[in-house]
């Protein structure tokens, strides 16, 4: 059976956040549009909580919180680092099973999973099974990013394709396909396209102007990675773009100590804090953004046309960050330095190359990617 048309959906929507922030502020974003479509959104989230995320127009319901145990995604912990045991993953496991009986929903969107979030199959196979047995059964998406971490063992990519074909009714991939295009990182995309839909890059609209203006402005996500490259800013804003103003967001999960042991040894022309949520806005002042190449940090950076420096992350053998800044460099929309080695020199030398160019043009890139998402969801309910 397939669910009912009601006035009002039913949404239910999974998202897992186990290193960085930028999947849940992806999934925020989308089932915001959803609610405003008219949606009844339950968000179940499985990371340690972010201030704002979620929002407030959404039901939203915390699960015990796991991250990574190290920046190769290998194991999960707790929050306080303690390896995540049987009994703490059944109890998830029931919560989230229960969450889903709540909600009775129209849909069911599972933020990455199967293509990764692998870690959380103990819940997230259960879920589908839960899905599969109800009446009416709900139905599934998965929610992906344009570029995926490219698999090494065999036979990962072959299980992903059994479990889409098995259980999904579609994959919503947030991208645009003239700017990446899935088979270039899912190399069996052929065997489950006719469930794909691009819906365009999930970016926010252009944000109001800023109540305070920096010059230059240094991210590093949600903190958790990230700090050579705040320690290399820091070093650079005393050789370069001295008589210009800098901002340093350090990210909400960078350990106290290393926050502190920055803020002693910042200049005078640094301010540096942990988080900014009016930070699109201070983007659209800037002159120039130095960040690493996550989705959202993009996003935001296409949408305000500020120049930027792009130092993927690559640790653990992680690809997505730099397949897209290396596709922007080539469009002339960034330049980029290496993560690994990064030194102050190469920093050096970048800022005064960006500075030296004028602002990029209007990408030719679809940035619609939350408000399609939602049509694409208010149709199948």
């Amino acid at each position: 059976m397939t669910p009912s048309h009601t006035s009002s959906p039913r949404v239910f929507f999974y998202v897992q956040h186990l290193l960085g922030i930028g999947h849940l502020a992806r999934a925020s974003r989308i089932a915001s549009a959803i609610a405003k479509d008219g949606c009844q959104v339950t968000v179940v989230t499985g990371g340690i909580p972010v201030n704002g995320f979620p929002g407030s127009d959404v039901t939203s319901v915390t699960l015990p919180p796991v991250v990574a145990s190290s920046a190769g995604f290998s194991g999960l912990a707790d929050q306080t680092g303690n390896a995540a045991g049987e009994e703490f993953l059944s109890a998830r496991r029931d919560l989230l099973l229960e969450a889903f009986r709540t909600a009775k929903p129209d849909v069911v969107i599972v933020e990455a999973f199967p293509f990764g979030r692998r870690q959380m199959r103990f819940e997230l196979l259960p879920l589908l099974d839960a899905i599969a047995a109800a009446s009416p059964k709900p139905k599934l998406y998965t929610s992906v990013r344009d570029i995926l971490q490219q698999q090494k063992k065999p036979g990962r990519d072959e299980e992903t394709v059994v479990l889409l074909r098995d259980h999904f009714d579609g994959v919503l991939v947030h991208g645009d396909p003239g700017f990446v295009r899935l088979e270039e990182t899912f190399p069996l995309t052929s065997a489950i396209s006719d469930k794909i839909t691009y819906t365009g890059l999930v970016a926010p609209p252009l944000p109001p102007e800023p109540t305070e203006t920096f010059d230059i402005i240094v991210s590093a996500g949600g903190g958790a990675v990230g700090r050579d490259l705040v320690r290399a800013s820091l070093e650079a804003a005393s050789r370069v773009a001295i008589d210009r103003r800098w901002l340093l967001i350090t990210g909400p999960n960078l350990p106290e100590q290393d926050f502190g042991a920055l803020a002693k040894d910042a200049p005078g022309n640094v301010d540096l804090v942990r988080f900014r949520k009016d930070f699109p806005s201070l983007l659209r002042a800037a002159e120039l953004s130095i960040s690493q190449a996550g989705y959202n940090t993009v996003g935001d950076l296409l949408v305000t046309g500020c120049r930027s420096i792009l130092v993927p992350f690559t640790a653990g053998g992680e690809t997505e960050q730099s397949v897209r800044a290396e596709r922007l460099e080539k469009l002339g929309l960034a330049l980029t330095l290496p993560e690994a080695g990064l030194t102050t020199d190469q920093l050096v030398n970048a800022v005064e190359i960006a500075l030296s160019r004028p602002k990029p043009s209007n990408p030719d890139i679809d940035l619609a990617g939350a408000q399609r998402t939602s049509a694409i969801i208010r149709d199948a309910s």
